[in-house]
């Protein structure tokens, strides 16, 4: 869409500053977002809420006051209680329709402190004297800006005649997973607290199921009819991750399964490499407020292909999302599992005991070297952040028209309150949190034993030789750890140049022989991405990261280790890997 299209005014309307009727205010509404303009003789600012940062908008009525008790100690707050249109607890006394817009607004300029905050704007519909008319309004803005948020097309009745008849009608329903034991064991609460009161502000109905033994997300992707919703939200760390997508490539329809339906990722276990590492492709703050990139995503829809990783070993097939891992890394993720109740803390203390407690592992490394060029930039979501806002909203402001006026002209306020992720005033969205559904007609949903699908490898078995354009390390290796993101943990940047789907596996490699002080500096270096900076330099011929295709570990089995994939303990012995370039898809805000 052309620069022109974009500033199309879609709806209008004129506002007055109460205390200053020569202060005027206008609202329009465009193909790029909500406009706040305050034109006066003196100053003219405008604040513009861009399209994308708005993620729904309710119509609602005022709450019925109830009468104060004698013995009341306390007063009734005056500020506004609202309820459902429909709602048997609404004001009848008040014929004003109001429209809350809901948007999570990015605050800051430089990388360090952007972050988003949640603004409400209020627009009080009450020039008619009939709550029908002044609701006919509101809807007609609603239906518009709904339009917008999802790509959908406009016409003349969407903008000039719309009827209460009709309604803007929500397609989609999302499937979401919560594991209430992941991280320090608060997925439950993370999902009421954090992710619920979005997904309602958006109006997006879901079906919510509590995890209840290992295994349960894998068993319900697996037998369960999945094209009844449009996205798979899970909540978790990286575990319940692994059991969705291993989930689906148990079924024979993996195919379509895989690239119809994307998958959200909310942080809620101890690292969150994969949430993190989709937030930071898509130049989204994670911090102080880790789940709301994934909310956002959520509710949006939007989605973007992933690499995803074949790996096999001498006993089954799996398919990865985040890395394969021999050695120090996967004795801290494994071992330390005894202080998941610190949470992510629980790495930092195991480093500093397998430190000074070093193993090596004797083995073989093979792998293909990538010959895709490295790319240094990634701007395909870099965008700027609300150009030309002077006006600096408060989290909520209130817009409302005087009574008795033949067109919506209004006087305007504004006052702070800074909100919690909760759905405004008495408004509530309930979800199917004990689904009666049934399996339906699906693949596998009846069998129980484990047939793993999807496409097939393009290397030699597992037990054959390797052809000769492999290359190979044999000695004793601290660690060999593949990654295809650029986070194993919230703190942890191991691959900084990686993409969700560059088509490429990061190896790091790290050989017997390097010091306790260069493995410190690595160790340390993680938590920036410094250690891929320093690479080659003054620890180049004991650590290496190299970007390959596909890698197979032949470790020398009289000793005794551990290999994790995507964190996971596999049994210890031979293992290859090979990426599959956009695979998959999930989510991304």
């Amino acid at each position: 869409m052309d620069s022109k299209a974009e500033d199309r005014i879609l709806l209008e309307e004129t506002f007055y500053v109460l205390s200053k009727k020569s202060s005027v205010f206008k609202v329009r509404l465009t193909f790029k977002g909500l406009h706040l303009i305050k034109d006066s003789e003196q100053h003219f600012k405008e604040q513009i809420i861009p399209i994308k940062d708005i993620i729904g908008c309710q119509c609602l009525r005022s709450k019925r006051k109830t009468k104060n008790c004698t013995c009341q100690s306390l007063p009734r707050s005056d500020s506004l209680q609202v309820v459902e249109e429909n709602s048997t607890d609404s004001d009848d006394s008040d014929t004003s329709a109001y429209l809350y817009i809901y948007a999570y607004i990015i605050q800051g300029n430089k990388e360090t402190n952007k972050k988003r905050e949640r603004t409400i704007i209020t627009l009080r519909f009450r020039s008619f004297d009939r709550y029908e008319d002044n609701n006919k309004e509101a809807q007609r803005w609603r239906s518009v800006i709904k339009r917008l948020i999802k790509g959908e097309p406009l016409n003349n009745f969407t903008l000039n005649e719309f009827s209460l008849t009709h309604r803007h009608r929500e397609t989609r329903r999302l499937l979401v997973l919560c594991n209430p034991k992941s991280g320090a064991g608060k997925g439950k609460q993370i999902f009421q607290q954090k992710i619920a009161p979005i997904i309602n502000e958006a109006e997006i109905p879901y079906d919510l199921h509590m995890t209840k033994y290992a295994n349960f997300a894998r068993d319900f992707v697996r037998t369960h009819n999945l094209f009844q919703w449009t996205g798979i939200v899970v909540v978790g760390g990286d575990g319940i991750v692994f059991e969705a997508i291993n989930g689906i490539f148990e079924r024979y329809d993996w195919a379509d399964v895989i690239k119809t339906i994307p998958l959200g990722v909310v942080p809620g276990g101890s690292g969150n490499g994969l949430a993190r590492s989709i937030a930071h492709y898509a130049s989204e703050p994670y911090l102080p407020a880790p789940t709301l990139p994934a909310a956002l995503a959520a509710v949006r829809g939007t989605s973007e292909p992933m690499d995803l990783v074949r790996v096999e070993t001498t006993s089954q097939i799996l398919f990865s999302f985040l890395s394969v891992g021999w050695g120090l890394l996967s004795d801290i993720d494994i071992e330390s599992e005894r202080l998941r109740v610190l949470g992510g803390t629980r790495f930092t203390i195991w480093s500093i005991a397998r430190l000074l407690g070093l193993r090596s592992y004797r083995g073989k490394l093979w792998y293909l070297p990538s010959d895709i060029p490295i790319s240094k930039s990634n701007d395909k979501f870099a965008s700027p952040i609300n150009t030309g806002s002077t006006l600096e909203l408060p989290a909520e402001v209130h817009l409302e028209t005087e009574e008795g006026r033949p067109r919506v002209d209004s006087w305007y306020s504004a006052h702070s309150r800074r909100s919690a992720y909760f759905s405004t005033g008495g408004s509530s969205y309930q979800s199917t949190t004990d689904s009666k559904l049934g399996e339906g007609d699906v693949p596998n949903s009846k069998d129980k034993t484990r047939r793993m699908y999807g496409p097939a490898s393009q290397l030699p078995s597992l037990t054959t030789s390797l052809p000769d354009d492999w290359k190979c390390m044999d000695g004793r290796f601290v660690m060999v750890h593949a990654s295809y993101q650029t986070h194993l943990g919230e703190d942890c940047l191991f691959a900084p140049e990686a993409k969700l789907n560059d088509g490429r596996i990061w190896l790091l490699v790290v050989k017997y022989g390097a010091s306790r002080t260069q493995l410190l500096q690595f160790l340390l270096g993680l938590s920036t991405g410094a250690h891929a900076i320093n690479n080659n330099r003054s620890s180049g011929e004991y650590i290496k990261l190299i970007p390959v295709n596909a890698f197979r570990i032949e470790p020398d089995m009289t000793e005794n280790g551990y290999i994790t994939v995507d964190g996971e303990h596999v049994d210890y012995g031979p293992i290859q890997a090979e990426i599959f370039p956009e695979l998959g898809r999930v989510m991304v805000p």
